[in-house]
């Protein structure tokens, strides 16, 4: 696990700072009738007014190509990685999972969320109200010392303590000067097991939690991954980094209120 030096946390918090206020303008966007490719021009538009590059366009993995756009939206029983359509609207009592990217001077930000179309069922919205609230118990397990399996832990307690499922396939990860660097932070497990966390440790913890079994599936797309039982997800995401204060989001103000120090 890389352990970032304080002038690296800054540009990582710049980065999931400008991701998260993406994230938040794309959801302003969110009503019926909008196609989701309306949002994903949203969210490139504002990269474009901060002049950086986005994370998630023309990601490559094998098997699947190049991601064709900037934004990820993912609708109802899509958890993740759904591809932005001029054909697709959104429609009143759909959720709509956003997860989005952006790259600062070769530094990572990957955060995402889970938002609803107009009103949505109670079952709805609990469904997002626990998955937000997983990805908080993770984050308070990503303390100096702790190993990567306690935040797992922490999630799929949470997560299974109200009924639902973690996605076990998919997971958090190490990001920094990469998208995705180790090391791999599954969002279930038995605590005290995995690399150790310490002050400089940058990851990003996503819940991906469905409301009937954990078993997913990639439509034909090659890209998009849906509940294998056609039931709902949710998706919440954050990038922090491990402090001596304690977890630091970092598209927020640091813990402490001081600067990070210098290695």
């Amino acid at each position: 696990m890389n352990l970032r030096s304080g002038r690296e946390l800054e540009r990582l918090h710049e980065a999931n700072a400008i991701t998260v206020e993406t994230l938040h303008l794309v959801a302003r966007e969110v009503e019926p009738g909008v196609t989701t490719h309306h949002l994903d021009r949203v969210a490139a538009n504002n990269l474009r007014r901060h002049g950086v590059a986005p994370a998630f366009k023309g990601y490559h993995v094998q098997g699947a190509g190049r991601f064709p756009r900037s934004l990820c939206v993912s609708v109802n029983q899509e958890v993740v990685h759904g591809i932005p359509s001029r054909w697709r609207r959104l429609r009143e009592g759909d959720i709509v999972g956003l997860d989005f990217g952006c790259i600062v001077g070769g530094y990572y930000g990957d955060n995402a969320m889970t938002v609803p179309v107009g009103e949505i069922s109670e079952e709805k919205a609990r469904l997002l109200e626990v998955t937000e609230q997983a990805l908080h118990a993770g984050i308070r397990a990503a303390r100096p010392g702790a190993r990567v399996s306690d935040i797992g832990h922490a999630v799929q307690t949470h997560v299974e303590g109200n009924g639902y499922s973690v996605v076990r396939e998919l997971g958090g990860h190490g990001i920094g000067t990469s998208l995705h660097e180790q090391p791999w932070i599954p969002n279930f497990g038995r605590p005290g097991r995995g690399a150790r966390l310490a002050p400089g440790s940058v990851i990003a913890i996503e819940p991906m939690v469905n409301a009937g079994g954990a078993a997913v599936r990639t439509r034909r797309d090659r890209w998009t991954i849906v509940t294998a039982d056609g039931s709902l997800s949710a998706h919440f995401e954050r990038s922090i980094a491990v402090t001596d204060d304690g977890p630091w989001i970092l598209a927020e103000p640091r813990p402490s209120g001081r600067p990070p120090k210098e290695d």
